[in-house]
């Protein structure tokens, strides 16, 4: 008889899958902290759309989250 070898090898490593997690984290925060701003009445304009949270702080959570996730892709798992 044939033995079957049992091959699961995993592309990425366990720290390959905590860096993406924490990427996905970061660019969900992004896209969150992006949104709302709106004015109750669509008539008035508010001013409420350009804070430093919305204009500088979540674009560049949302960078850094997409440069970690490319760089979790990238790493190269451990040997064990």
């Amino acid at each position: 008889m044939l033995k079957k070898e049992n091959n699961n090898v995993s592309v990425l490593g366990k720290r390959n899958y905590i860096l993406l997690s924490i990427g996905f984290i970061l660019v969900v925060i992004g896209y969150i902290l992006m949104s709302g701003g709106k004015s109750p009445d669509p008539k008035i304009f508010s001013e409420e759309l350009f804070t430093t949270t919305r204009i500088t702080v979540a674009p560049v959570l949302v960078l850094l989250g997409f440069a970690i996730d490319v760089f979790a892709l990238v790493l190269k798992p451990k040997e064990e």
